[in-house]
């Protein structure tokens, strides 16, 4: 075995023991002592790939598991159809996908408490959000949706999304996934509808 392949196979080792153990209790729970013993290394070997140390590893974690979860999105919409439902796919899959245990606690809950909320959304943004974002673009400028700004929307749909994750990972009742996930398509549906017409009434309008 190279120099160089030893060298990837001890920090996938690394990345594959703290994920199992940051998912099974969190981020707080786990020490680097722990982390050294169950990946086989050394320390040393710990800090020659991640400087950092537990803080970059939570973060190689994270970027593993964001880009998971994009890759989810990406498949499911591009299984589907049009572009509109390219984007219902995307998202309804960003919310099953988000819901699982492992990706509530590291993507949802730890992320942003461990690396503050800027770094957490530069690596939302590289992640799912940038798919999301191109998603209503392509949308608004086909006339799909009716014209307004992408970027606030994003955020939007994402903190819904995100909160939607954040509660079924917690239910326990059957019908909360697919009750989340009709809930959803109703909201998005909502985006096509265009603004009623004020239209003015004329005197036997009025009378009637």
């Amino acid at each position: 075995m190279g120099r160089a392949e030893q060298k990837e196979r001890t920090r996938q080792a690394l990345v594959a023991t703290s994920r199992r153990l940051f998912a099974s209790r969190g981020y707080a729970g786990v020490g680097l002592a722990e982390i050294v013993r169950e990946s086989g290394v050394t320390k040393g070997a710990l800090y020659h790939h991640f400087e950092g140390g537990k803080t970059a590893l939570f973060r190689a974690v994270l970027e593993e598991v964001q880009q998971e979860v994009a890759a989810r999105v990406v498949a499911a919409a591009e299984a589907a159809g049009d572009p509109w439902q390219r984007l219902k796919a995307g998202c309804a899959a960003f919310v099953e996908a988000s819901a699982g245990p492992e990706a509530q606690r590291i993507m949802l809950i730890d992320g942003p408490a461990v690396l503050g909320w800027a770094e957490w959304r530069a690596i939302d943004e590289a992640a799912s959000a940038s798919h999301l974002a191109e998603a209503l673009a392509e949308l608004v400028d086909g006339g799909v949706i009716p014209p307004r700004p992408v970027a606030p929307l994003t955020r939007l749909l994402s903190g819904a999304m995100n909160e939607a994750a954040l509660w079924l990972a917690q239910s326990t009742a059957p019908a909360d996934l697919p009750d989340t996930l009709s809930a959803l398509s109703a909201l998005l549906e909502g985006l096509r509808q265009e603004e009623p017409r004020r239209e003015g009434l004329g005197q036997e309008g009025l009378s009637s």
